[in-house]
């Protein structure tokens, strides 16, 4: 039986993936990131009371490169701002610009007031863009933010991607809709959604709530569906909870999307060993692609059976090697002119690269 493998194309500035991806590994991704954290409180600081929330605090990377983009965090049901504070620090400290807050009434605001406090929110930290004297000035992309919340937060940072469709990514930790009041149009948007959700929630269970805005969400809309082995209603409130492995996903779904990194994509491919169930329909074929500057293209077949082909229009032969995961060399060769046909009959189960005319071609095993 031959093996079938999905072929990920990426081509960044010229230069090989591996290049630019060499230093994204696990590691460099988990709690805490690589800047210091700068903190601004509502009340203390000169930060906006937005009228559709009660309280907020921004996180912001003191020693990043702006401009930043950002993320608005919002609790559930009768929950406060501190219930999902930690992510706030978590963002700042890999470059992205959080706000946590709290609502109105945590016991009566549904998850429609809910999205509008996250709206509320990201209008906060767009002002502090042109704030005189805030840390943030001429510092924050006001054309980049993405929404997250717990619970009925979470359900409102759905509906927050169906008000707003300039938002660039949903996260949503164990999410709730009204099952009675919920509409279908309620979740038809085209903004990237990351769904976490606990096996065992007895609140949101999975099935009924979770799995339900990752099925509702249009098939063309990108989205992965995270169910966390054993976990409660709050198994996604930390980025430090299923091993680490909540924060990894949450931050490779806004590096992917919200940051448009390509090198965080194959984060997203792979099940989470504490995951109970999981699904995606993430390809991570189109992201950072650079147009009109194809002298390599690839032709398929895909999924590759044994072979595949490349077109090369460079005009000139071109080497090529092909590594393994692991950075040892398999094979090189030359690419002639026009068209090249690659053998893969040897391959073993892991990760391929191969580089040639300053792109990479990324192979996984399916």
């Amino acid at each position: 039986m031959h093996q079938h493998i999905i072929f990920i194309f990426v081509f960044l500035f010229y230069l090989p993936l591996g290049a630019q991806c060499e230093e994204i590994t696990l590691e460099s991704i988990t709690n805490p990131g690589p800047y210091n954290v700068g903190i601004l409180e509502e009340g203390i600081d000169l930060i906006r009371n937005g009228p559709d929330y009660d309280g907020a605090t921004i996180y912001y990377p003191e020693n990043g490169t702006p401009p930043y983009a950002g993320i608005a965090i919002i609790p559930g049901y009768c929950g406060v701002e501190s219930d999902i504070q930690e992510w706030g620090p978590f963002y700042a400290s890999h470059g992205v610009v959080a706000i946590t807050l709290g609502t109105n009434d945590p016991c009566a605001d549904w998850p429609s007031a809910r999205a509008l406090a996250l709206l509320d929110a990201i209008v906060t930290v767009k002002e502090e863009n042109i704030r005189e004297n805030s840390p943030l000035q001429g510092k924050v992309d006001v054309n980049s933010f993405a929404v997250s919340g717990w619970s009925m937060g979470g359900g409102g940072s759905q509906l927050a991607a169906s008000i707003d469709p300039s938002l660039k990514a949903v996260i949503g930790l164990c999410p709730w809709l009204d099952l009675n009041g919920f509409q279908p149009s309620d979740l038809i948007h085209d903004v990237p959604v990351l769904i976490f959700t606990g096996q065992s929630d007895d609140i949101a269970n999975s099935a009924e709530y979770g799995y339900m805005h990752y099925q509702g969400t249009p098939s063309e809309t990108e989205k992965l569906y995270f169910e966390i082995s054993n976990g409660g209603h709050g198994a996604a409130n930390s980025p430090v909870l299923a091993g680490g492995e909540i924060g990894i996903y949450a931050l490779s779904w806004l590096k992917t999307y919200l940051l448009n990194e390509p090198c965080y994509c194959e984060f997203l491919l792979d099940t989470p060993s504490n995951s109970s169930s999981f699904e995606t329909n993430v390809e991570c074929l189109n992201i950072g692609i650079e147009e009109n500057k194809d002298v390599l293209r690839f032709i398929g077949p895909n999924p590759v059976d044994d072979y595949f082909e490349l077109l090369n229009d460079s005009g000139e032969e071109l080497g090529y090697t092909l590594c393994g995961s692991d950075g040892k060399l398999l094979k090189d060769g030359v690419l002639t002119m026009g068209y090249n046909k690659i053998n893969f009959r040897f391959l073993k189960s892991q990760s391929y690269f191969l580089f040639s005319g300053g792109k990479s071609f990324k192979l996984i095993n399916k």
